[in-house]
């Protein structure tokens, strides 16, 4: 929940000055790994820093930028000499869009860099011995079918992308190669038609989703639109084929339909889901369906098993083919209802959903009992309560799934010293060229 800064109730400390790098001008250094942003990690007397788009072995100047926790930000100058692994950046906006941090390395230098970050995540917490780490699940080029940009409109121009790199500024996005094709078609479009929707100054969130019957399209943070202007997107609803065009005036209040031309349906394990306007949906087609495999391989034979943070369903209904009955635990109204109406499809009772704060009101110990098997899927917090709570079961297997590795280590850290085995990681890239990656690990007890 955000919170709301108090206006006027006491004046404001003064402002720290930045502090001053400890040389002025070019030094010398040589990057020796890559670190968990990205960005290559080199020393110069005792100094750390951070240098963008660099990888081991490459020797450059540098200079010294802004303080970033214990090091410094470098800005490079001059490559003197390139370390083995690089490649040719694939978009014209790498460098300065803060969406794709790793395109100059080649494939199996970024392959084998995103496997150690699972490896990373495991030895960092004493984790690692006995684990068995699958080799990472790749997603290809072009194949991002959720995407969030930002519109803004200054003076006659509308610039619609990503933020640059560490930056509140927008790169005016021409071409971006990790977007599904029917996402990337919609850019050019969508610049005509904010530039006369928005007023000058004025900026929004433009959330794309590939549904499997079409586009649906979110405008967020939109002053209501008049007739004409409910008409004008009504028409390039009609003209670019979206299921689903909706807007809002702000994140978490429920979306106003402009043209709903078709259902918006997903598909999880057969079962037709209708999520709500811009609801969570996993970010590719071949993440989705390797968190879904794990889920399924580490529950295989329980018959009663609890997909907890289950969302709109992605993992309940897969599981649903195989165990005898699932119950699907969700905080979030829309998700529950998308959750209702895919369990009606169903026989009665193979699929359960109860409504749960499970940050607040986690599952307890008696309350799991009865699960031969937990699967837990949160946002990027973690679920420290309901690990913890986890942790003092009986509960023969989890499967947690995350976005987050510190807070995965952080809950595997809490199951293994509850008694649990970590058997299994497997490492899932949705993210191309990113440094962000999922995980999916299995514990016994």
């Amino acid at each position: 929940m955000s919170q709301r800064k108090s206006q006027g109730s006491k004046p404001r400390s003064p402002a720290r000055r930045s502090e001053e790098p400890p040389v002025r001008g070019p030094v010398e250094v040589t990057v020796e790994r890559v670190g968990a942003r990205g960005d290559g990690l080199a020393r110069w007397q005792g100094q750390a820093l951070f240098v963008p788009q660099s990888l081991p072995g490459d020797r450059l100047m540098v200079e010294f930028a802004a303080r970033r926790g214990d090091g410094w930000e470098a800005r490079p100058v001059t490559l003197l000499q390139e370390g083995p692994g690089r490649a040719e950046p694939g978009c014209r906006h790498y460098g300065l869009c803060g969406g794709c941090a790793l395109q100059h390395m080649d494939d199996a230098t970024y392959a084998a860099w995103k496997w150690d970050l699972a490896r990373t995540t495991l030895d960092r917490a004493g984790l690692l011995a006995g684990v068995e780490i699958r080799p990472l699940v790749r997603t290809p080029p072009a194949a991002r079918r959720r995407a969030v940009l930002t519109a803004s409109r200054r003076g006659r121009r509308l610039w619609l992308g990503f933020n640059e790199r560490a930056s509140h500024r927008l790169i005016d996005l021409e071409q971006c190669p990790v977007l599904a094709p029917p996402l990337q078609a919609l850019v050019a479009p969508l610049r005509p038609l904010l530039a006369g929707l928005l007023a000058d100054g004025q900026q929004i969130d433009v959330a794309l989703t590939l549904l499997a019957d079409g586009v649906d399209l979110v405008l967020e943070g939109l002053a209501e639109p008049a007739l004409p202007q409910l008409e004008t997107l009504a028409a390039f609803a009609e003209a670019h084929d979206l299921a689903r065009l909706t807007w809002r005036r702000k994140p978490g209040v429920p979306a106003e339909p402009v043209a709903l031309r078709r259902t918006g349906l997903v598909r999880f394990g057969g079962v037709a889901v209708c999520p709500a306007p811009g609801a969570f949906l996993q970010a590719s087609a071949e993440g989705e369906a390797a968190l879904v495999q794990a889920a399924c391989q580490g529950t295989a034979g329980a018959a009663q098993v609890a997909d907890l943070f289950a969302g709109s369903g992605t993992l309940t209904f897969p599981l649903a083919g195989q165990a005898e009955q699932v119950h699907a635990v969700e905080g979030e109204p829309e998700g529950l209802r998308a959750l209702t109406a895919g369990a009606r499809q169903l026989p009665p009772g193979r699929v359960t959903v109860e409504r749960r704060d499970l940050f607040k009101d986690p599952l307890s110990p008696p309350e799991l009992a009865r699960f031969q098997a937990v699967v837990f899927d949160p946002p990027r917090a973690g679920a420290a309560a309901q690990a913890a709570a986890l942790a003092a079961s009986s509960v023969p297997a989890v499967v947690a799934v995350s976005c987050n590795p510190a807070s995965f280590a952080r809950d595997a850290r809490t199951l293994v010293d509850g008694g649990y085995r970590l058997l299994e990681l497997t490492p899932v890239d949705q993210f191309l060229w990113s440094p962000h990656l999922e995980l999916a690990a299995l514990f016994r007890r």
